[in-house]
Order: C-alpha cells, then structure tokens, then sequence
C-alpha cells in the first residue's frame, strides 16, 4: 500500500491511498471518524454490478448507516436532475453535516457525487473510490466537482476536495480496453507537461501497462497522482500552473461535444494533445522526430491518432463556448520541450487549423 498526502496551503488535507485490494478501506474510513457517521454511496450502475456489495461489507462495520445511490450509467446522466434525486434521498434519510458521500466509480460518479457533497447543505465531506484509469489518474485528485450542463461538459460545479482517495489497483482489471487506453491519456499527458522521465519510463514499459500488470500500473498510477498533486498543491484554484493539466482539453474537449460524448474522455485528450503537440513543433519548440515518436507512443497504447467525420470550423466553433477561455481568449498549453508546457493565449486560427489538419481524417 502506497500513501501520498496532498496538501494545501502547507496543510495536509487528504491522503491518496493506493492498495491491490478493497481490504485496507475499513481501516481508511474509520481515521476519518466514520463510526458515528452515516456514508452514502454515489455510483453508477455499471460499477454497482462489480463493487457494491464488496465497498458496503468495507464500511458497514466503521459507520452508523449505509446507503445506496445508482443512477443509470452513462456521462449523459452526469447533470443537474441527477443531483437533485440524490438530494432528495439524502433529505428523505436526513443526512446532515456530519454525515458522509462515497463516490464509486469512474469520473461520472467522482464529479456528480462530489458536486452532491459540495452543494447539500452547503458542503459535507465525501470520499473517492475511482475504479477507472482515468479517475485514478486525473479526476479523483484536486478536488475539481462538477455536472454537465446541456452540451457542455462540466459547466456547473465548485472545488471540493475528499477527505480521502482510495485506488484500488486490481479494478483495472474489470475495464475495457477502451476505458483502460482512454485512461492511458492522461497519463501520458502527465509526462508531456511536466517529466520527461516519466514519459520516457512509459515508453519502456509498454508491453507491462498493456497487460496491466498490477505492479507496474501501481508505479504508474503512484507516478502521475505525484505529478498531478504537485500541480495541484502550487494551485488548488486554477489560477496559474494548473492549467497545464489541461494540455490536449481545449480542442478535446470541443471534440468530445462535437461527438456527443460518444468519443471517450482519454481519446479526445490524446488527439488534442497531439494537435497541440504538432503546433508546437511548427512553432519550433519540438523537433519533427519528437512528435514522430509521440505518435509511436500513441499507436503502442492503442490511442487514435485521428478523428474522422468532424469538420475543423465545427470544432473551432465549439472552442469560443470552452469554460477556459480567459478573457475572450483561448488559453491553449503548447510544449516548450517534451515535460515542459507553457500556457499560451496567442495560438492563432490558423496554428488551429493547421493541428486540426494533423489530426483529421
């Protein structure tokens, strides 16, 4: 078991725990102070099927009450209605400030349940549980919560940081191959903006990662939650540094609309990436065999390089609505060097297009 405390101003606020089973999760919730407490389990019913009777054995023991929230699974259910039928059973058993929300699954559940925790009452405590590579990796961590609003993915939400994240490293083995390579995109992204060591430890272990062999995803998870709290500890609001996790998110994130969340997460981050990573070298910060290499890299994890049935005005379009514009501007991340981003608000239609063009099918 590997532990990494963020913190924020200086003071340690909650701990990221990586295990190889659910065994140790009892003895996690219960330092938090659970044993008075009633614990609301916010999942999906995908993930209800695999892990929620093993998560309730945990923590019926170390609380006062158990219970259950599903909601059908699927991101177009991530929204405002959903929310609202988790406050009603949250009143309905008269939870109060003390009590606690458990958030199970992928980045679904993670960003709804702790937008829930955020908002009722005007903010009670929850904990994650990511199942997924990519919750794992990215959205457990930060305290980012937030629900999509019509087409726009994750318009409405506030920070909100758990009391405690809890990965289990053997849930990997339930993904599909979809859900484990769009995971696999930020993972890479972690090592794009900030350690090239990293990248270059992920391009030797390949062939471990794909098989997901528990040790090696340890490692690799343990690695980028370290990047990632780091980015997050120098910036907990997003006000600078941040936002270079958000490398490959601003035309990605246009995409994914574009493809009515059809496309998964990871696969329109590691495209916008790649774009990204193709005007930069344009631009003279990369070399042509750097990008090259990436695109290897890509193929190795099994990553789409392209996007097909998508016109680049249609993307261009949906970027102006993003909710990282800064003033009007877009704030894109450009590489200055492989592990080394920078936030850029120049990056011109044209550089746009001509990424769009690298990427388009």
């Amino acid at each position: 078991m590997e532990h990494l405390c963020v913190h924020l101003n200086g003071d340690p606020i909650y701990d990221i725990v990586l295990a190889r089973s659910f065994a140790g999760l009892a003895r996690e919730a219960e330092a938090l102070g659970t044993s008075g407490q009633k614990l609301c389990i916010v999942t999906d019913s995908n993930v209800a099927a695999l892990y929620l009777d093993e998560v309730k054995e945990q923590l019926i023991p170390v609380c006062r009450q158990v219970d259950v929230f599903v909601f059908p699974a699927g991101e177009e259910h991530k929204n405002l209605d959903t929310v609202r039928d988790l406050y009603h059973v949250l009143i309905e058993k008269a939870y109060d400030r003390k009590d606690m929300l458990v958030a199970l699954g992928g980045g679904v559940p993670g960003d709804l349940c702790g937008f829930g925790a955020a908002t009722y009452l005007r903010g009670i405590s929850f904990i994650q549980i990511p199942t997924t590579l990519l919750s794992q990796v990215d959205s457990s961590i930060g305290g980012k919560t937030g629900v999509d609003m019509d087409a726009y993915k994750n318009m409405v939400g506030a920070f909100h940081s758990p009391k405690l994240v809890y990965t289990n490293v053997a849930a990997l083995d339930t993904l599909s191959e979809e859900q484990f390579i769009s995971g696999m995109g930020e993972v890479v992204k972690h090592g794009l903006i900030c350690d090239k060591g990293y990248y270059d430890w992920l391009a030797g272990h390949k062939e471990q990662i794909m098989s997901r062999d528990h040790e090696t995803c340890l490692q690799m998870i343990l690695a980028s939650d370290r990047i990632k709290r780091d980015v997050v500890e120098a910036d907990p609001t997003e006000k600078g540094r941040r936002a270079l996790l958000n490398l490959g998110h601003t035309l990605g994130h246009a995409i994914e609309k574009l493809k009515e969340f059809t496309m998964p997460h990871g696969y329109c981050v590691a495209v916008g990436f790649l774009a990204a990573c193709e005007i930069s070298a344009a631009r003279g910060y990369l070399q042509k065999e750097e990008v090259d290499a990436l695109r290897r890299l890509m193929e190795g994890f099994h990553m789409p390089l392209q996007v097909e049935e998508l016109a680049a005005d249609q993307v261009l379009e949906a970027v102006k609505h993003d909710k990282k514009m800064d003033a009007g501007k877009i704030r894109f991340i450009l590489l200055k060097a492989l592990g080394d981003a920078f936030v850029d608000t120049t990056v011109s239609r044209e550089e746009m297009l001509y990424g769009l063009s690298c990427i388009m099918g």
